[in-house]
């Protein structure tokens, strides 16, 4: 009697892409944070670089997450879950105060209006990734919905290491378009076509909320320093300030 072993593919996509995301966040910090940080130039208060270390800190930790799900080490996994859910919190609760930094930075060198419009996108961000992260969290005992949410949230995340690409090519018109979104959001469309060619399907979790994601950050650049953009970032810096 003949036997058929059906072999589950292997999938991974979730490993390159914590390897390209450490990756983004180094190159893309290295001209306007690492460099001058280790040349003792960058002048910034100390929440910056609390919240730039709980932001690596969540990009290896998800690339470490991959290899302890690749090399089957649930328990490693679990225990270090709960520290990505410390990290996000930390991420989430120094995010605003760096905007806030990042805003009247701008302000001293003449942006005005368009200085407080970016802070905005920075609340934004704030709360989807919150959101992604908290559902993600809730959903840690159905890893196809949990894995995903992940995914989503280190990409909302990883668009600032992305859009800090614009200081290596300077003539690209429009960095807000290609690097912000096209290339940022390039990598949840990828992750429809890894999930269609190994699963045979995108799993709707996956695929309605990328739709979101990307459907945020259109609306985002559309709007970005419009009337009614610059009256919500002018009631939130008011509210920070």
């Amino acid at each position: 009697m003949m036997t058929v072993v059906i072999k589950k593919k292997k999938n991974s996509f979730y490993l390159l892409f914590g390897i390209i995301g450490l990756l983004a966040v180094v190159i893309g910090f290295f001209t306007t944070y690492i460099k001058p940080s280790f040349q003792g130039s960058l002048a910034i208060p100390v929440v910056v670089h609390v919240h730039a270390a709980f932001a690596f800190g969540w990009v290896f930790l998800f690339l470490v997450q991959t290899l302890t799900v690749k090399f089957r080490n649930f328990r490693l996994h679990k225990t270090l879950g709960y520290l990505g859910l410390f990290i996000a919190l930390g991420i989430v609760a120094t995010m605003l105060p760096t905007g806030l930094f990042q805003v009247n930075r701008d302000l001293s060198i003449g942006l005005g209006e368009t200085a407080v419009s970016q802070i905005v996108g920075i609340a934004t961000t704030a709360l989807i990734f919150a959101m992604l992260v908290g559902a993600g969290f809730a959903q840690r005992k159905n890893p196809k919905v949990h894995k995903r949410l992940l995914l989503l949230a280190t990409i909302v995340l990883l668009w600032p290491a992305w859009f800090r690409f614009r200081h290596y090519f300077p003539s690209v018109a429009r960095p807000d378009i290609w690097f912000g979104v096209v290339l940022a959001d390039s990598f949840i469309i990828l992750s429809w076509v890894v999930d269609k060619r190994t699963y045979g399907k995108i799993h709707p979790v996956l695929f309605w909320t990328g739709l979101f994601i990307i459907g945020e950050h259109a609306v985002e650049v559309l709007a970005f320093d419009g009337i009614v953009w610059r009256q919500i970032g002018r009631a939130i810096y008011q509210n920070l300030s």
